[in-house]
């Protein structure tokens, strides 16, 4: 197997492979002091010290703890590995983020703000459930204006900088941020504070999907992150979600609609075919007319070896936030539900030497998509079959490695005709859980309307099952291929990335070196059992 295809853990045969390590080594003692201190006493008042910590001699491990190797399904995204005696505790009940911090008490009495430190109140900005403190804190952290009548706040203080530009005024910035993510603050706070178009910045409005309850802005960053700007499509500031609990399939299916809608317009542009035009959100059916005069455009045109000028996309999204008393960002999101998209160029001139005004040569942009088509590539030509047909067969024949027979082995969270919801063999986050098309569909140009719509589902579905069991903060991504890719065996994927509280990132995850403490069957099954749930809640 090693010789026939090395680096991913999808064998021909259509089953994953996996590597086990079975440690016996000795390590050599090289410490010459010991510092031996207690550390503290037990309720019995019983000391505890270090003293464990400083053995006397070399170290001699017989028979150490069974660790399994899992090479990514996709070699440039590293290997995950599982520690078995920590994977064996959770077999019957695995849920990774059961130990997040309870909220503090709504019933406990308020504390005296003014003797509070500041560590202490942005503990309480994070933590509290409390509507009434949480108003309090606000009005520390900024200045409000007040309606006479009703004493609600109504609007925001303004300062002016050197340059003549105004801003709202805020006396505490790390306050300000975790109050204003705190889904409990009063929405009065919530809209004066980031709701509102404009609160937060000049970033034009070009897009709006309203439909019932659900309103959704569309915001242009010109100056992005991401080259040639970026789209961000907001939940409104009369449409406050800031859980994925209060999230509603229109809901989702209007941010997705943003995006479809965003980048097929903008991609017709560019290649010069007529598109709706006025200042209206798409029909389905209009939406559906132009990805096909896109997708026979873009068929033509690759084959006939003409460039284009974007052919690939973008979209992710951020969930959550949160901040330390350290003033160190834990999660980054816009406080509403939101999702970011963008085009992005084919390629970009090609600049050496610090000499940045001309340029006589180009190369291509990057995409996480062209290390999949890279791969793919060269998995049919060594194997002779396609590797995403493998792979959803593995997935379909998956064992536990294990080898336990009464425990679940199903990797698959749900699946219609369309796509698959599943955990990856070889997870790269406590809880990763990824979306991955069943038809030949390889981005969303490729996406018919039914495909569209159980993408949508699906996304929805895996955020609600990913806050049911307790994750606070992920962040999801597309990885699709190029526009002018033609294989038709690469599929559409999506990640989910939650960030676990015992294990938010270090140099292993640098390394793509993924430390799990599960098996992927049992989280699998654990979302599963939260999906079960929220089709009983409708």
């Amino acid at each position: 197997m090693k010789d026939l295809f090395p680096g991913t853990c999808v064998a021909p045969s259509g089953e994953f492979i996996y590597g086990i390590h079975k440690p016996r080594f000795k390590a050599t003692n090289l410490r010459k002091n010991d510092y031996i201190v207690d550390l503290g006493r037990t309720s019995n008042q019983d000391t505890v010290n270090n003293a464990e910590n400083f053995p006397k001699r070399d170290v001699k491990v017989s028979a150490g703890a069974w660790i399994f190797e899992i090479p990514n399904a996709f070699p440039f995204m590293g290997a995950t590995f599982i520690l078995k005696s920590k994977a064996d505790q959770t077999v019957d009940g695995c849920n990774p983020f059961r130990e997040l911090s309870q909220r503090a008490d709504p019933k406990s009495p308020l504390p005296d703000l003014q003797t509070q430190s500041r560590p202490a109140m942005l503990s309480l900005a994070s933590s509290s459930t409390d509507p009434k403190l949480l108003g309090a804190l606000a009005e520390r952290s900024c200045e409000f204006i007040y309606d006479e009548s009703t004493d609600i706040v109504s609007g925001r203080f303004y300062q002016q900088d050197d340059a003549g530009h105004l801003s709202p005024a805020i006396s505490d910035h790390h306050l300000f941020q975790l109050v204003s993510n705190n889904p409990f603050l009063p929405d009065s706070y919530k809209r004066q504070m980031v709701l509102i178009p404009g609160v937060q910045g000049k970033s034009p409005i070009v897009g709006e999907y309203m439909e019932g309850d659900t309103h959704i802005w569309e915001y242009l960053r010109e100056n992005s992150y991401i080259p040639w700007g970026h789209y961000a499509a907001n939940m409104a500031h009369d449409a406050v979600r800031y859980r994925i609990s209060s999230l509603t399939s229109k809901d989702v299916s209007g941010l997705r609609h943003l995006y479809y809608q965003r980048i097929y317009v903008q991609l017709a542009a560019e290649l010069g075919l007529p598109a709706p035009t006025g200042r209206k959100v798409l029909s389905g059916d209009e939406l559906e007319n132009l990805r096909l005069s896109l997708l026979g455009e873009l068929e033509q045109r690759t084959k006939s070896g003409g460039e284009l000028p974007f052919n690939t996309v973008i979209w992710g999204q951020n969930y959550g936030f949160d901040l330390s008393v350290s003033g160190y960002r834990l999660g980054g999101s816009h406080q509403q539900i939101h999702q970011q998209f963008a085009l992005v160029r084919t390629d970009m001139p090609l600049y050496v030497g610090g000499e940045n005004e001309k340029s006589s040569r180009s190369m291509p942009t990057y995409a996480q998509g062209d290390r999949i088509a890279q791969f793919t590539k060269t998995y049919k030509e060594k194997i002779g079959k396609g590797f995403f047909e493998t792979y959803l067969q593995a997935i379909q024949n998956n064992k536990r490695m294990d080898g336990r027979l009464d425990k679940a082995s199903d990797l698959i969270i749900y699946q219609d005709e369309y796509v698959l919801v599943f955990v990856p063999k070889a997870q790269r986050s406590q809880g990763e859980i990824q979306i991955m098309s069943k038809v030949r569909c390889g981005n969303i140009v490729d996406a018919e309307t039914r495909v569209r719509h159980s993408l949508d589902r699906a996304i929805m579905l895996t955020m609600k099952i990913l806050e049911n069991l307790g994750a606070e903060i992920f962040t999801a991504f597309e990885i699709s291929k190029r526009l002018d890719n033609l294989d038709r065996d690469q599929r559409l994927l999506y990640c989910f990335f939650p960030r676990h509280p015992q294990s938010p990132g270090g140099f292993s995850e640098f390394q793509q070196r993924w430390i799990n403490n599960h098996y992927p069957e049992d989280f699998a099954k654990s979302c599963r059992d939260e999906l079960g749930k929220i089709m009983e809640q409708g």
